[in-house]
C-alpha cells in the first residue's frame, strides 16, 4: 500500500538529506578535512583517523540504538530532539579554526577528532530511526531514485560550494578560510533541520515491546547463522571498506606530490562531486530496476580502479580521475548502502535491527582500515597504501559477485514459488 503524503515527504526528506550532503561539501572528509589536518601538521595516522573516527561514529552505535528505535511508535520526535547535536559541533569547529588553530594546532586537531566523533556518534544512534522513517514514508520502488535525485541535487549545489571553497582557500589565510568553510557547512545543516521538522510521519504499526539490550544482542549470532546471504554480504562490504581506505589520502598525496596550493582541495572536491552526480544518476535508476547488489558492485569496482589510477598517475590531471571514481563509489553507498539492508529485513518491523547489525558489524574494519593505511603510508609510502587497498577492494568485489544474492530478487523468487 502506498504511504500517505508521499510527495510532501519526498520533498522534505530529500531537502533534509541533500542539504546535509551540501554541508559535507564545505566540510568534505575526503578533501577539506584532510587538507585542514595537514595544514595543522598532522601525521598520516591522524589524517587516516578522520574517516576512521567518522565511520566508527556512524556505524558502531546503530545496533545498540535499534531496540530502542523498534520500541518507538513515532520516530520523528526522537530524531528532532537529538539531531541538533549532529549540527552544532560544526560551529564549534569553526571557532577552533579561527581562534585556536594558529596558536595551538595540536589542540585544534583534538577538537577536530572529538567533534567528528560527536557528530557521527549521534548520527549513528539516529540512523536506524531515520532509515525506518524513510522505509515507511517512501515506497521501495522509489527509494533508489529518491536517494539518487537528492544526491544529484546536493552534488550540483555542492559544485557551487566547492567553487566557493576553492576561492575562499585561495584568498584568505588558512585559519580564516577553514573557519568560513565550517560556518557555511553549519548554515546548511540548520536549513536541513528545518526540512526534517516539516516531515509528515506515517502512522506506524504498533511498536514492538522493548527488549532488554542483553537479550536483544544475544539474538544476533543466530540471525547471522540463519541468514547466510546477509553474512556473506557483510564480509564483502568489510573487504570493500579496506578498498575505500585509500581515498582518505588522495588529497594529501596529490598536494605533496605535485606541490599544489591549498585551493586545489576545492578543485578535487568538484571532481569528487562530478563523479557523485554521474554515479547517482545512473546508479539510482539501476537500483530501482535491477536491485542494490549490482550498484554496490559498480561502486567497489570504481574504488579499485581509482586506487590503481592513484598508484600509476603521473600528473594532477590523471590523478583527478581517481577523485571522480571516488565520487562514483560514494554514490553507490549513498544509493544502496543502507537501502539494501532494508531489503534484507524479512518484515518492516525488523528494519532497524538489520540496519543496526549491518552498520555495527562493519564498524571495526572500517575504523581500523584507515588507521592501518596511515601507519602504512608513514612506513612504506602512499604507493603501498594504494596497492593494498586495491587488492582489498578486488577481494570484496569478487565476493559480492560470487557469493551474495540480491535480497530483492531472492524475495521475489520466494514469493513466486509460494504462489
Amino acid at each position: 500500500m502506498r504511504p500517505p503524503h508521499v510527495r510532501h515527504n519526498v520533498v522534505a526528506l530529500g531537502a533534509d538529506y541533500a542539504l546535509f550532503m551540501v554541508a559535507l561539501a564545505f566540510v568534505s572528509p575526503t578533501t577539506i578535512l584532510p587538507a585542514f589536518a595537514a595544514w595543522l601538521g598532522a601525521p598520516n595516522i591522524v589524517i587516516g583517523a578522520i574517516p576512521a573516527v567518522m565511520t566508527l561514529g556512524w556505524f558502531l552505535p546503530c545496533l545498540f540504538a535499534a531496540p530502542h528505535t523498534e520500541g518507538l511508535t513515532r520516530k520523528l520526535p526522537f530524531l528532532v530532539r537529538w539531531t541538533v547535536w549532529e549540527r552544532v559541533p560544526f560551529l564549534l569547529l569553526a571557532a577552533a579554526a579561527y581562534w585556536l588553530a594558529e596558536r595551538s594546532p595540536g589542540a585544534t586537531l583534538a577538537v577536530l577528532l572529538a567533534m567528528l566523533l560527536a557528530v557521527t556518534g549521534v548520527g549513528g544512534l539516529l540512523m536506524p530511526a531515520w532509515m525506518d522513517l524513510i522505509g515507511r514514508a517512501i515506497p521501495v520502488t522509489m527509494r533508489g531514485r529518491f536517494f539518487a535525485v537528492s544526491s544529484v541535487a546536493a552534488s550540483l549545489l555542492g559544485l557551487g560550494a566547492s567553487a566557493a571553497t576553492a576561492d575562499v582557500l585561495a584568498s584568505h589565510r588558512p585559519a580564516v578560510a577553514y573557519a568560513l568553510c565550517f560556518v557555511c557547512g553549519f548554515v546548511c545543516l540548520i536549513v536541513s533541520f528545518v526540512a526534517l521538522v516539516l516531515v509528515r510521519e506515517p502512522l506506524a504499526a504498533a511498536a514492538r515491546p522493548r527488549e532488554p539490550l542483553g537479550a536483544y544482542l544475544r539474538r544476533m549470532p543466530a540471525l547471522l547463522r540463519d541468514d547466510r546471504n546477509l553474512a556473506w554480504y557483510l564480509v564483502a562490504r568489510s573487504l570493500a571498506a579496506v578498498g575505500a581506505a585509500g581515498t582518505a589520502f588522495y588529497t594529501v598525496y596529490a598536494l605533496h606530490a605535485w606541490r599544489l596550493p591549498a585551493s586545489a582541495a576545492g578543485i578535487f572536491t568538484a571532481l569528487l562531486l562530478c563523479g557523485t552526480i554521474a554515479g547517482t544518476i545512473v546508479l539510482g535508476w539501476l537500483a530501482d530496476r535491477a536491485g542494490h547488489r549490482i550498484v554496490l558492485l559498480a561502486g567497489v569496482a570504481a574504488s579499485v580502479v581509482g586506487n590503481v589510477i592513484a598508484l600509476a598517475a603521473t600528473s594532477p590531471a590523471t590523478f583527478g580521475v581517481a577523485f571522480a571514481l571516488a565520487g562514483v563509489q560514494t554514490a553507490s553507498i549513498t544509493v544502496s548502502g543502507l537501502n539494501v539492508l532494508l531489503e534484507f529485513a524479512p518484515v518492516t518491523e525488523a528494519q532497524p535491527t538489520y540496519l543496526g547489525l549491518g552498520n555495527t558489524l562493519l564498524a571495526p574494519i572500517a575504523f581500523v582500515a584507515p588507521l592501518a593505511a596511515g601507519l602504512l603510508a608513514d612506513a612504506a609510502g602512499f604507493s603501498a597504501v594504494f596497492a593494498i587497498t586495491a587488492l582489498g577492494g578486488t577481494a570484496g568485489m569478487l565476493l559480492l559477485a560470487l557469493r551474495v544474492r540480491d535480497p530483492r530478487a531472492t524475495r521475489a523468487l520466494a514469493a513466486g514459488s509460494r504462489a
